[in-house]
């Protein structure tokens, strides 16, 4: 007898019946199932109903609104920047490390500074004392920036500095690197992180006042609009945001409402939003909820190209390009057994890919404990070769395009993010927001909310709330010249015994006047580094003009 066809509706009615009844004999793990940032996770992930508008908000790769990623052929053409980011010690120790990075087949730059450096203090700043070389490398003149990058092609390598309050320094320093190698300004690229907003928000590695800030901020787009035609101007960041405990929602919103203040800051001196946007970049977090974080990525493009079109009126398809790159989440590497980070980070780094990334930094397994070993870093990289060349997701443009249920979570969370940015705009823009503490709240909030779970077991973090060893192998760990603070006062002693005092004098008595005016300071910046001006003496003649952030 011949099975009769029935149409989509009632095989969904009976399965709806049947899924209620196989739950009543076996319940399902957990009464409800949410995503990070509280959505509903259905079950099936399979619409009653098709939106007349599926198709229009899906589109096209290469094509606005950008959902299905910004190039039409993506990984199939060229493979994703595999910038792994490093930064320990000394100049010379960091050299040693990229070029052997390198060398085993990474394809960019990605610089961690320390934290005297983050903060714009020279190694022999009784503020800089203990700090020096342990979270990044230490950067203090040009000197030390000519050691970082040596034999390094800065025509060929395109490098990432994470880097904020100093940010104009650091370009400056890499800018002159680049012309003693013979390279002009307009050849090298790379980014610099430059988001002085999230720092307020999550980090707090700021020195100036929100208003100074946003000046040099604005500065540099101007500069390298004219000069600098290749470089990423800021990385507007959700990574720390992610990193400070926010939901997946919050890290979207809050970066794209800093995105919003730095458009809006850049209109404000006279720029043209078609002149600075296509330079715009944005960082974000690769968290553990694999299908969640998919859907971030495809909504960042979608919203960006949205408000860059019609808030903005931009132009130029660059303009309304989200480019971004990811770093998984150090955040959830654990000290205990930190062999499975390298699992966690593979699943994190496969979510990036899926989402579109074009840069990624896969972290290493043993970053909970201490700074990366050589071998730590080796499979790290490794993570990403193998996804790249043997998992088969880049033979496709868009794996997931048109999953029902990615598309739906993708939809759902732009509904969260301009729900946010609305609640933003009536606080007056992000700036005021920051200066409200209205999302530094909800970080703290939502990062209240994943610990009580984690305590309770309710998360489950596999090898350290279950699945523990009782007796866990010690690791190998990397360690820090214990005598790098004292090396790194010696050069610098040696640099102001050598160095033309009267020329430093004037560039720093130029800079402190640009400050007091309203030029842009980066060529001001530029000749005081030129002249071999410290880091510390540079911000130190800032910190006297603008004065220092000290929070809300």
């Amino acid at each position: 007898m011949e099975t009769e066809k029935k149409d989509f509706q009632t095989q969904f009615e009976e399965w709806k019946a049947l899924t209620e009844k196989l739950i009543k004999k076996f319940p399902e793990k957990k009464e409800a199932f949410k995503t990070s940032s509280g959505i509903d996770i259905d079950r099936l992930g399979h619409p009653e109903t098709l939106d007349e508008n599926y198709m229009e908000k899906l589109g096209l790769p290469g094509q606005y609104p950008y959902t299905r990623g910004i190039q039409p052929t993506m990984y199939r053409g060229r493979t994703w920047t595999m910038r792994q980011y490093a930064g320990f010690g000394s100049a010379e120790e960091t050299n040693r490390r990229f070029r052997y990075l390198l060398d085993q087949g990474q394809t960019g730059l990605s610089v961690a500074f320390d934290l005297p450096t983050q903060i714009g203090y020279d190694s022999d700043d009784m503020m800089a004392k203990g700090e020096v070389g342990k979270v990044g490398v230490a950067i203090d003149s040009l000197n030390d920036m000519e050691a970082l990058l040596r034999d390094i092609p800065l025509d060929k390598v395109s490098t990432s500095m994470t880097i904020n309050a100093p940010a104009s320094v650091l370009l400056a320093m890499y800018i002159v690197v680049a012309e003693k190698q013979g390279v002009s300004q307009a050849q090298i690229s790379g980014t610099i992180q430059n988001d002085i907003l999230k720092e307020y928000i999550a980090r707090g590695t700021y020195i100036f006042p929100p208003k100074p800030s946003m000046r040099l901020i604005t500065d540099i787009f101007a500069y390298c609009a004219e000069h600098v035609p290749r470089w990423n101007t800021i990385s507007i960041s959700g990574y720390h945001i992610r990193e400070a405990g926010s939901t997946a929602a919050q890290e979207l919103a809050f970066t794209i409402a800093n995105g919003i203040a730095y458009v809006d800051a850049a209109i404000e001196t006279g720029l043209k939003v078609d002149d600075f946007a296509p330079r715009l970049a944005f960082f974000f977090n690769g968290h553990n909820q694999f299908l969640e974080e998919i859907a971030k990525f495809r909504a960042a493009r979608r919203i960006w190209a949205k408000i860059m079109k019609e808030r903005y009126g931009a132009k130029k398809a660059k303009s309304l390009q989200l480019r971004f790159h990811t770093q998984v989440a150090g955040s959830t590497l654990t000290a205990q057994q930190p062999d499975n980070n390298i699992v966690r980070v593979t699943i994190q780094a496969l979510a990036a890919v899926l989402g579109g990334t074009q840069s990624l930094h896969t972290n290493a397994k043993d970053e909970a404990l201490a700074l990366p070993t050589e071998d730590s870093a080796r499979i790290a990289l490794r993570t990403q070769q193998i996804i790249a060349n043997e998992s088969g997701v880049t033979d496709t443009v868009d794996p997931l395009g048109g999953s029902f249920f990615i598309e739906k979570l993708t939809d759902q969370l732009e509904e969260y993010v301009f729900d946010y940015i609305r609640k933003i705009d009536d606080m007056g823009g992000a700036v005021s927001a920051v200066e409200q503490g209205y999302m530094q709240r909800e970080i703290h909030q939502a990062s209240y909310e994943t610990q009580k779970k984690i305590e309770s077991g309710e998360e489950v973090v596999v090898g350290m709330n279950q699945y523990t060893l009782e007796d866990e192998p010690k690791p190998e760990l990397h360690r820090i010249d214990p005598e790098l603070q004292r090396k790194q006062i010696e050069k610098i002693e040696s640099l102001r015994s050598t160095r033309e005092p009267n020329r430093v004098s004037a560039r720093l008595e130029e800079l402190r006047m640009g400050a007091k005016g309203t030029s842009n300071l980066m060529p001001l910046i530029i000749n005081c580094v030129r002249d071999y001006c410290t880091v510390g003496e540079i911000c130190g003649v800032l910190r006297e003009e603008f004065g220092e952030y000290t929070g809300i």
